[in-house]
């Protein structure tokens, strides 16, 4: 395909940054120049590129490599008919030769090589980086004048992309590309060609497309959900990072390195799963300016060292950091989150579980501490979140008695405190959950309770409560007698408020004592007994490729 180019004044902008340049044009009878449809423009003219009297020698190169490029920005394509719809060109390398001769003012040749054909519809996108690769100095016709060669990166590519926004996307995409090092189901085999948006199914795989505020219904990437592609790449930084209207970032079950990329000048960004990856380090600094992160998901990954109190100031409804090898205290600041479902599970805390998780109480659902070192007494606090249905802090080293104050989550169904070092009663008021609450799990087991309450013997029947391995008197399965002389003569921790019940009671005020099994409550069989099942953190200590 040949370009002739056509008649312009010069744009200042064009010419000091060598930058990005970007057009669209259409093929009508309107184009640049005043040239009909289908003909050719006229010649560049060599008063507008030649050099002024008072340049210097130097600055020649410069000032013919502008003329070019004014020249590449408003060359008009011909149209032709019927062409069938194929993938975007390669980028193209196109050399612009500017041949001056003669001296001041001589005429200048300009030629584009293009390699496709494809540039032949309603118009093409064109971009131009502008710059001078290089001189290189030959004979020329003139005496003192050489000839000299301009290398300008030119991108030709048919208007089949939706927008502007699409088409910048299309080199995020391409770039990231190729940084892929392993695609076992070959979902990159998909990122080729104009139609990027994956909401009908046609498009690259993982990629849709919506329309953000104040676009003028221009649809463009808004979410990337890459779960479970199992693809590797050393990092993401680079690519999420550049799609500029991305929303949600759903990537886990791969192999991604490196660390989080810097989002905060993403204005939409809401969703990050990074999950069951291979990150790694310290917590990602680049997310705690997310403070509009509504969900953010770093679970079963290579992260090490303190959590930053400044995780909690995040926005999020759901914040799951298990298993990973997080150390040190949970940040006192703990109740500052407005998570429903937090899981702290499977890591390396140490210290106590934060007694400010009560200021928490107006939006704290889920919550799991399990599978730490976390020591210390369970705090009263705890008992005030109402809206409670999962509380989790087994298989730590916590101590004392259960709090009273735990009779005030009438909405717990699962309530684990089992594999600590936690004595004394099960108390009344936690085992009368099951009838004036919603109490479906109690699991104490692998404890040094001494004793139950009368209202907890029918559960044990009903298999609602869990004390094996305690050292309860009259009961099967419990520790021996030994290891309960052992444990009870160790020095115990006063543990502040455990009686204290910071609610009212359902049942306060009534005469009834449930203190054998005939009276203790019949279970609701449509309660999920399993903590594995049903509920949004427990299912979040799985690997996704687990059933």
């Amino acid at each position: 395909m040949k370009c002739v180019g056509g008649r312009r004044k010069k744009k200042k902008q064009q010419q000091k940054r060598g930058g990005h340049v970007f057009l669209q044009r259409r093929n009508n009878s309107h184009g640049r120049g005043g040239a009909a449809h289908g003909s050719p423009s006229p010649g560049v003219n060599p008063a507008e590129v030649g050099d002024d009297a008072g340049e210097d020698a130097a600055d020649r190169p410069r000032h013919e490599a502008d003329a070019a490029l004014e020249w590449v920005a408003h060359a008009r394509v011909p149209a032709r008919r019927a062409l069938p719809r194929r993938p975007p060109p390669r980028h193209h390398d196109a050399a612009l030769a500017a041949a001056s001769s003669g001296g001041v003012g001589g005429a200048v040749a300009v030629a584009v090589a293009v390699e496709d054909d494809d540039v032949t519809e309603a118009g093409v996108m064109v971009e131009v980086t502008a710059g001078v690769d290089g001189a290189v100095a030959s004979r020329g016709p003139g005496p003192g004048l050489g000839r000299q060669l301009f290398h300008l990166r030119l991108h030709v590519y048919r208007l089949d992309f939706e927008n502007i926004l699409q088409y910048r996307a299309y080199f995020v995409i391409q770039r990231f590309k190729q940084t892929v090092t392993c695609d076992p189901k070959n979902k990159t085999g998909s990122w080729t060609g104009f139609r990027i948006c994956n909401n009908d199914g046609r498009g690259y795989q993982g990629f849709y497309c919506e329309t953000p505020p104040g676009l003028n219904n221009m649809r463009t990437i808004a979410s990337v959900d890459f779960n479970g592609f199992t693809l590797s790449a050393p990092t993401v930084c680079g690519f999420v990072d550049q799609l500029p209207d991305l929303a949600l970032f759903h990537a886990n079950s791969n192999s991604f390195g490196g660390t989080v990329p810097a989002l905060a000048s993403l204005p939409f960004f809401y969703e990050l799963d990074l999950s069951n990856n291979r990150l790694s380090g310290g917590f990602p600094a680049s997310v705690l300016p997310l403070v509009n992160l509504a969900f953010l998901d770093l679970r079963y990954n290579g992260y090490a060292g303190p959590v930053p109190p400044a995780v909690f100031l995040i926005r999020t409804d759901v914040l799951f950091l298990n298993n990973n090898g997080f150390t040190q205290n949970i940040p006192p600041n703990l109740g500052s989150t407005t998570a429903a479902y937090l899981t702290l599970a499977n890591n390396d805390f140490t210290g106590p579980i934060p007694s400010s998780i009560g200021k928490a109480c107006d939006t704290l659902i889920e919550v799991l501490f399990l599978g730490n070192r976390l020591s210390g007494c369970l705090p009263y606090e705890a008992g005030l979140l109402k809206k409670a249905t999962v509380f989790d802090a087994g298989s730590n080293q916590i101590t004392g008695p259960i709090p009273l104050s735990f009779g005030c989550l009438q909405k717990v169904e699962q309530l684990n405190l089992a594999g600590n070092l936690l004595y004394g009663e099960v108390p009344d008021v936690v085992c009368r959950l099951a009838k004036y609450g919603h109490l479906a799990n109690l699991s104490l087991s692998d404890n040094y309770f001494t004793s139950v309450a009368p209202s907890c013997a029918g559960l044990i029947q009903q298999k609602v409560l869990d004390v094996k391995k305690n050292c309860i008197p009259g009961l099967p399965n419990q520790r021996s007698p030994e290891a309960c002389a052992w444990f009870l003569k160790r020095p115990k921790i006063t543990c502040p408020n455990a009686h204290y019940i910071p609610c009212h009671l359902p049942w306060a005020g009534r005469d009834e004592l449930d203190s054998a099994a005939s009276s203790a409550p019949a279970v609701d069989g449509a309660r999920d007994k399993s903590p594995a099942s049903g509920y949004t953190t427990y299912k979040a200590l799985r690997h996704h490729d687990e059933p």
